[in-house]
């Protein structure tokens, strides 16, 4: 009898993580110490034993504690805030308004009972010391995707870096490009249609997403908020209405997670009066606007790394930097996507004659882009076919689960969100499938303090190994530094370099990820601007050290100290690089096979959606 996958994949997070059906006031036994991982024989159909770190227990417990550490120091600083009034005409909060929307969102990013199982926050995912991303270093080395607030579940794309989120317009389409530009998320499902801000809008959807937070109604924040210790700051900022009459099982329902059978689909299983439900809505709508202001501000996006400094003069880079900067604006063409306001060189001897804009280039163009990466057998999505305690199923596609990204959105498809423009916008599908948002490449090597790079291997001036901080990058966090990123980019297409394998299964001869490309997972659609770059190795590693150029904290006055807000507060343990591990080679030792895509090809629900695709999809 063929061993369900499903079924493999449960038994192995109940064994890791513990899956306690509790009420909310018991949440933290979801998080008492569980018996050893014993995993599964790595066969088609059960699951792989690198897919969950034998540390998870641990370290999500090391993070929860973090979080409440920046929660008290936000907590903190609204209790010593200078109470702003209402002053002028529109009435304006003065003189410390900003403060007080900036400290309001902290609290609420910050604030771990705003889940079922009041055991995960916004920041679960995204703490500062990773440029707000994903926190544990052998969850980015191994599943990638966070646990949400009922610890079976868990997603399928890396944490996405929330620095300068808010900087990215609505979602809208270009007919002139004929490109779509704007929104939020790696699939840009967060469009800012409604709040006019895609950030905002994208704040919202965590709170009310079965595989995170996992709330059963958007009217749990407000019923959450209506006996938080911030309460009455809410109510100062936004003057909002909490006078709604709560039916009696609120309580049961917000300490349930998302999906549970007893709510039969129901978007809003809480009973409010249609001007309750309106009140309910504008609490959600400023809790999105809250926790965007805290993303526009110092506190997140601050323009202070080594590159900010450079443009004013206070810095003067190293020679490698400088040469990476050259490399990233011209051999490289880095900067077609990752526009830092300035010029793109691809011409050698070129002079950057070109003027900021603004004096804040941001490293992204805001649009999306399909760079081939092949398919992750990590990811725990595709683990999570059958019900889980709540009767709720994760992903019924199992391993015929395919990320089409944006494609994916304008179709409405499972796993991604609902279209607000379908009707204009669904027709253009198969343009966009397997392409995913152009991040800015701001903080994309911040570590914490502890551990200076994100890259194994390196040495200090005394041939001794640099503590480094795991990282994951791209949307399914198949490449695991900054160096592979980098090799990806110019090597992906090199005829020696590119196999029709999955990853696994690289020829004998072969290292993944080094001279072995495995397949693309989406082969439409593809970004041509990179993959045949032609850089020497030394180019590779000076793009890399420029990258490394735009993390944020770096103080002209101070420059060996990081002054990032709340970097300080990682109490984890770097990794010291083990034996022949490099920067090139990061991950291999825990290599996932690949089950077979002919077995499980991609799912009728995803690929078979008219729009269809306008390739097959492998």
């Amino acid at each position: 009898m063929r061993r369900d996958t499903s079924t493999l994949v449960k038994a192995a997070f109940a064994t890791v993580l513990g899956i306690l059906s509790v009420p909310h006031t018991a949440s933290a036994q979801l998080d008492q110490p569980f018996p050893a991982y014993n995993p599964y024989p790595p066969l088609p159909g059960s699951v792989p034993p690198t897919v969950l770190p034998p540390d998870l227990q641990s370290e999500v417990l090391r993070v929860r504690r973090e979080v409440q550490t920046v929660f008290g120091r936000y907590f903190a600083e609204w209790q010593a805030l200078t109470p702003p009034t209402l002053t002028g005409q529109p009435p304006t909060l003065f003189p410390t308004g900003y403060d007080a929307v900036r400290i309001l969102g902290g609290l609420l990013n910050f604030d771990e009972n705003m889940s079922p199982f009041q055991n995960q926050a916004c920041s679960f995912c995204h703490m500062p010391y990773a440029g707000f991303s994903g926190p544990i270093p052998s969850v980015n080395l191994t599943m990638v995707a966070y646990p949400g607030t009922f610890r079976y579940r868990a997603a399928k794309r890396t944490a996405q870096r929330y620095t300068y989120s808010p900087y990215f317009p609505q979602l809208q389409f270009n007919q002139g490009q004929n490109l779509f530009f704007g929104g939020n998320f790696w699939d840009g499902r967060a469009t800012g249609y409604k709040l006019q801000s895609a950030d905002a809008e994208q704040a919202q959807h965590p709170p009310v997403d079965p595989l995170e937070m996992g709330f059963a109604d958007t009217a749990c924040i407000a019923f959450r908020l209506t006996s938080a210790s911030y309460r009455q700051l809410f109510e100062l900022v936004w003057g909002v209405d909490f006078d709604i009459r709560w039916p009696a099982n609120t309580a049961e329902i917000c300490g349930i997670p998302q999906g549970a059978r007893r709510f039969a689909g129901s978007p809003t299983p809480i009973a409010l009066s249609p001007t309750d439900r309106t009140k309910a809505n504008n609490i959600y709508d400023h809790w999105g606007q809250s926790i965007s202001f805290l993303e526009h501000t110092t506190d997140v996006s601050p323009f202070t790394s080594k590159f900010d400094a450079f443009l004013v003069g206070n810095y003067t880079m190293t020679a490698d930097e400088m040469a990476g900067y050259n490399l990233f604006n011209g051999k490289g063409n880095c900067n077609s996507c990752h526009v830092d306001g300035r010029s793109t060189l691809l011409t050698p001897g070129q002079i950057d004659t070109g003027n900021t804009v603004g004096g804040q280039p941001i490293f992204t163009c805001f649009g999306y882009a399909n760079e081939g990466l092949p398919l992750n057998p990590r990811l725990p999505l595709f683990y999570e076919s059958r019900p889980d305690r709540f009767g709720f199923t994760p992903n019924p596609d199992g391993l015929r689960y395919r990320d089409l990204g944006f494609g994916n959105f304008l179709r409405s498809g499972p796993q991604s969100g609902t279209d607000p423009n379908a009707a204009n916008w669904l027709q253009l599908a198969p343009e966009t499938d397997g392409q995913f948002q152009v991040v800015t490449t701001r903080n994309v090597a911040m570590t914490p303090p502890q551990c200076p790079t994100t890259e194994a291997g390196q040495v200090d001036a005394n041939g001794k190994p640099i503590p480094y901080f795991q990282k994951e990058f791209f949307h399914n966090g198949y490449i695991k530094s900054l160096k592979q990123l980098v090799h990806f980019y110019n090597t992906r297409d090199v005829g020696t370099f590119e196999f029709n394998v999955t990853s696994g299964h690289c020829p004998p001869g072969t290292t993944e990820r080094v001279n072995c490309w495995p397949m693309k997972e989406v082969p439409q659609n593809l970004d041509m601007t990179t993959g045949m770059l032609g850089l020497t190795d030394q180019e590779e590693n000076q793009i890399v050290a420029f990258l490394q150029t735009l993390a944020d904290g770096f103080d002209p006055n101070n420059p060996t100290v990081s002054n990032y807000k709340n970097i300080d507060t990682f109490t984890g343990q770097c990794t010291i690089t083990a034996p022949g591990v490099t920067a090139s080679t990061q991950g291999n030792e825990t290599l996932t096979p690949t089950w077979s895509l002919t077995q499980f090809p991609c799912a009728t629900d995803i690929c078979g959606v008219a729009p269809l695709p306008s390739m097959t999809i492998p």
